[in-house]
């Protein structure tokens, strides 16, 4: 069975995505962050960087929560999320790269430089800073999203499950206040009877 380390509202949220679209079995390790259990001698030989999610199929270990979704969707062909030709997958590895660099890394900056790191490592401009470009980048992608049903072509691929999550939590930050398509994709996206929590009710759920 493979094993999967962390929990929501983390990004193993886009792990879980794909395992329960795949309908797998699966075994569940936390690992509080908060706790330090990332840094402990066991998980960092699994994860030198020390992040979340780890999947472990077999002998196999996978980091990256973006690897995770298109290694799952590759060793399971038949669920159709990877695109059958060469220009649609493309077109998926250009959203994922994009959603994962343009869109997550101005959240991450905001998360650090407001709750993560010591308040006197804060920089409250930067915050403003990753706003506006997170901002401008959900632009490029409500824009893209025009008329659109899926990310890439006429069905769902992997991107979808990569975009799901970031954009809850960019809508988790009012990201998407001027995105009234992203809003409304995000909401298709959840009502599916396998999304996991949003990362409104995973924090919820740790109170």
């Amino acid at each position: 069975m493979m094993k999967l380390y962390g929990k929501p509202p983390t990004r193993a949220l886009r792990a879980i995505w794909l395992l329960n679209e795949l309908g797998l079995e699966y075994e569940m390790l936390p690992v509080d962050l908060l706790q330090g259990e990332n840094r402990q001698h066991d998980f960092l030989s699994l994860n030198p960087a020390g992040k979340v999610p780890v999947l472990v199929d077999g002998s196999l270990v996978v980091t990256e929560s973006a690897a995770i979704q298109l290694y799952l969707a590759e060793k399971y062909p038949q669920a159709g999320f990877i695109p059958e030709t060469v220009e649609n997958r493309a077109q998926m590895y250009r959203w994922i790269f994009f959603l994962v660099t343009e869109i997550e890394q101005p959240l991450w900056r905001i998360a650090r430089h407001t709750f993560i790191y010591p308040e006197e490592k804060r920089l409250p401009q930067d915050v403003d800073l990753a706003r506006q470009e997170c901002v401008e980048m959900v632009a490029v992608l409500e824009r893209h999203m025009q008329e659109r049903e899926f990310m890439v072509g006429d069905r769902l691929s992997v991107a979808d499950f990569n975009a799901a999550y970031t954009l809850d939590w960019a809508n988790e930050e009012k990201m998407l206040d001027g995105a009234p398509r992203l809003r409304e994709y995000l909401t298709s996206m959840y009502a599916r009877p396998t999304a996991p929590p949003t990362i409104a009710e995973a924090f919820a759920s740790l109170l």
